[in-house]
């Protein structure tokens, strides 16, 4: 592996942003002053407020106050989830695994459930998908599966450019999870590992995926998934 030249790559990210980390903090800290007056404007039940929660909870884990940053993404999560937002409510989970507190792997693993259960915009749910990989072991089936979700929702969800540009995404996670999962190196280890694991058929690794979720989660759901799930449309 050739040698990384960190010092060209600081020189290119100061000159892309040109802002010192102090003004930078000076600039947050100022948005979040002006988000704070938004809401001392809003009433309490104003459905804008999960919004501007989450909006402040991501400058806060930029500034590295992520117990603060918890503190608003959490409530967020609820008020999406009353107002069926499902898509901010997987945002506010991915959030909330950002902030690396006691319950970020539940926030992932209720974030990831959303992405699969709904629409919600492909990167938010390849990005939550992608977590998991980072996440489980090596050796663990649960990355393959999580990989193999991702390649199926860009499939049944993707639009030609995103077929393109996730779906390139997707593959290349699925080859690297392959590689450190049994060490696949050529297509045809890939397409034997792939059958062996039963990841070309969804009505199989979905609910594989369902058991890792549950695994994540544990007692603590923060909504009823049988509720949600009764509400659903019939295909």
């Amino acid at each position: 592996m050739s040698k990384i030249d960190f010092s060209k790559i600081n020189e290119q990210l100061k000159a892309e942003n040109p802002l010192s980390i102090e003004d930078q903090t000076e600039s947050l800290e100022s948005q979040l002053r002006a988000l704070d007056d938004r809401l001392g404007e809003l009433p309490v039940d104003s459905g804008e407020r999960g919004k501007l929660f989450l909006e402040k909870a991501r400058m806060l884990v930029s500034l590295g106050r992520n117990d603060q940053a918890w503190s608003f993404a959490r409530p967020a999560v609820d008020l999406f989830i009353q107002v069926q937002d499902f898509e901010q409510a997987a945002d506010a989970c991915d959030v909330l695994y950002n902030t690396e507190q006691d319950g970020s792997i539940s926030a992932l693993g209720q974030g990831i459930w959303l992405a699969v259960t709904y629409p919600v915009d492909l990167q938010l749910a390849l990005a939550l998908l992608q977590h998991l990989v980072e996440e489980t072991p090596d050796h663990s089936d649960g990355a393959a599966v999580a990989a193999a979700t991702a390649s199926y929702l860009v499939d049944l969800r993707g639009d030609e450019k995103q077929m393109e540009s996730l779906g390139f995404f997707s593959n290349k996670l699925l080859g690297q999870v392959a590689r450190r999962h049994s060490n696949v190196n050529s297509q045809e280890e890939f397409d034997a590992w792939f059958q062996r694991l039963e990841l070309q058929d969804p009505a199989k690794f979905l609910p594989r995926l369902r058991n890792v979720v549950d695994v994540l989660v544990q007692d603590d759901w923060w909504f009823e998934r049988e509720s949600l799930q009764e509400k659903l449309p019939v295909h």
